[in-house]
């Protein structure tokens, strides 16, 4: 995904969450085999119903590779929440389905 990543300066992936929880991105949003499910609210959501805000990577402490990326994501009827993606061997979600997920347009600031 090409973006311009926000430079805000959370040094790990649970105070990047809690500070967009805060911010009322409050859904927990996982990638299902055939949608995005919103987990606290419910709901059921193709890619096209979603726009990704931001994103955010993080890197393992002990291995590089660990490599774990939290989007900040709002959907059409206004849901706002987070999606965690791994790209660990060890990750259960339909990554394909992630990446279809359009990008908000970006604003260029002057």
């Amino acid at each position: 995904m090409n973006s311009v990543m926000n430079s805000r300066d959370w040094d790990t992936l649970s105070q990047a969450v809690n500070s967009l929880t805060e911010e009322g991105f409050r859904e927990d949003f996982r990638a299902g085999e055939t949608g995005i499910i919103g987990s606290l609210f419910g709901g059921s959501y193709q890619p096209e119903d979603l726009r990704i805000v931001e994103f955010f990577r993080f890197e393992g402490m002990t291995d590089p590779q660990d490599e774990t990326v939290v989007f900040a994501i709002e959907a059409k009827d206004g849901n706002r929440g987070t999606l965690v993606m791994s790209y660990s061997a060890q990750h259960d979600q339909n990554t394909e389905l992630i990446k279809r997920i359009p990008l908000a347009e970006q604003q260029t600031k002057k």
